[in-house]
């Protein structure tokens, strides 16, 4: 008398049902369930996944959530936010300085930034704290560690059919 009993009714006749037919085939040429046409062997029977009332995996999904696994999956996230912070330079770090000063690289917890002239530059390491700090709110903390101003590029003195041997005019350029 230990034995349960359960009712075969529902859901439970049709989890039972659907364990029983998977992986078989209809009989073909006399043959019974389960066996691959043509051949004498059975295959094995898998286990359906049966689907409950919570969503999962195999529900459709909006564009924003697979978009989210998807640049989790391939760990791009921490790139995305410092390409999000480029695109987004002037409004942190306010109209003035967006104007004259722009971000290149971030490695390593350096970012470099090429100001429009010297001055910017100097202006910049004077700044730098504050702008570590703003751009750490963004992006998480220990994300940007140190800002390198680096000043205008000079014009190449080099190009041309004639050319002055040496470093060209002297000049600050900024």
């Amino acid at each position: 008398m230990g034995e349960e009993t359960h009712d075969e009714t529902g859901l439970d006749l049709a989890r039972s049902v659907a364990r029983g037919l998977a992986g078989r085939t209809p009989a073909a040429g006399g043959r019974g369930l389960g066996r691959a046409p043509g051949r004498g062997r059975r295959r094995p029977v898998v286990e359906p996944r049966v689907s409950g009332a919570r969503p999962d995996d195999r529900d459709p999904q909006t564009l924003d959530t697979s978009m989210t696994r998807f640049v989790a999956d391939q760990g791009w996230a921490s790139e995305l936010r410092v390409h999000g912070v480029f695109a987004r330079w002037e409004a942190i770090v306010g109209r003035e300085v967006g104007q004259h000063v722009r971000p290149e690289s971030l490695a390593d917890g350096r970012l470099v930034v090429r100001t429009d002239s010297t001055a910017w530059a100097t202006q910049m390491k004077l700044l730098a704290p504050d702008v570590v700090r703003r751009l750490n709110e963004v992006l998480g903390e220990e994300t940007v560690r140190v800002i390198d101003p680096v000043g205008p590029r000079a014009p190449s003195w080099t190009r041309g059919r004639l050319r002055v041997k040496g470093r060209g005019p002297r000049d600050t350029y900024g």
